[in-house]
C-alpha cells in the first residue's frame, strides 16, 4: 500500500443492475487489500443474490433499516452501528425494511473488482 488520502468525499454515486447505488470510497490497485464503497438501498428494494469469488466483505450499516440473506442462514435484521460479516463465496443479498434509505459501508478484503462479482439472482430464484 501506498501512503495517501483517497478523496471519498468527493466520490460520486452510481446505480448498479444490483438495485442499489455505490460510491467508490478507496478502490486502487496500490491498495489491494481493501477496498470501502458507500452503498445506498432505497426503500422496499431487494438487491440481487450475488457473490464474490474470493473477496470478504463486512457492512456498516451507518442509516435505515435491512434484512440481510447469506447462504443458508436465517435471515438477520439490521440497525445503524450492525456490522454484517460475509465470507468469500457466500450468496447473498440484502432488504430495505425501513421508510428512509439504507446507508452501509461495504469493506471488502480484498479490494472488490467487477471480475470476481456473479450475479445468482435468476439460480436462487428457481430454488
Amino acid at each position: 500500500m501506498r501512503p495517501g488520502t483517497s478523496p471519498g468525499s468527493g466520490a460520486a454515486e452510481a446505480p448498479t443492475q444490483e438495485r442499489c447505488s455505490i460510491a467508490e470510497l478507496s478502490n486502487t490497485p496500490d491498495d489491494p487489500g481493501l477496498s470501502v464503497a458507500r452503498a445506498r438501498v432505497t426503500p422496499g428494494v431487494t438487491t440481487r443474490w450475488h457473490r464474490l469469488d474470493g473477496i470478504a466483505e463486512r457492512y456498516v450499516i451507518l442509516e435505515g433499516r435491512g434484512r440481510a440473506e447469506i447462504g443458508g442462514l436465517p435471515p438477520q435484521e439490521l440497525l445503524p452501528g450492525d456490522v454484517l460479516r460475509i465470507a468469500p463465496g457466500q450468496a447473498q443479498r440484502i432488504t430495505n425494511t425501513g421508510s428512509e434509505d439504507l446507508v452501509f459501508l461495504a469493506l471488502c478484503t480484498p479490494r472488490f473488482r467487477w471480475d470476481v462479482y456473479e450475479d445468482i439472482d435468476d439460480a436462487m430464484s428457481a430454488v
